[in-house]
C-alpha cells in the first residue's frame, strides 16, 4: 500500500504545484491512514524538508496524482 501512495505526485490544489513524495504514513489501530509523511522537492545542492499532510487535507487520490489542500 505504501509503495503505491510513493508512486503518485502530490499536488497541492492551493496552489498547483508539485509538494513532494510520501516518506511514511501513519496509521491508526484500525489500519486507517491517520497523516502522510512528505519529503518537499529537493533541489541540486538542498535536500528537502520533511512535514506530514493529515487525511483530512487530501482532497482526492486519483490513479496518478494525491490532490491535497495545503497552505505550505
Amino acid at each position: 500500500m505504501l509503495s503505491d501512495l510513493q508512486n503518485k505526485d502530490i499536488i497541492n490544489v492551493f496552489d498547483g504545484k508539485k509538494v513532494g513524495s510520501i516518506i511514511d504514513v501513519s496509521l491508526d489501530n484500525d489500519g486507517k491512514i491517520i497523516e502522510m509523511s512528505v519529503q518537499r522537492r529537493r533541489f541540486i545542492f538542498f535536500s528537502g524538508a520533511t512535514f506530514k499532510i493529515k487525511w483530512s487535507q487530501i482532497d482526492k487520490i486519483g490513479k496518478d496524482v494525491i490532490l491535497v489542500n495545503v497552505n505550505t
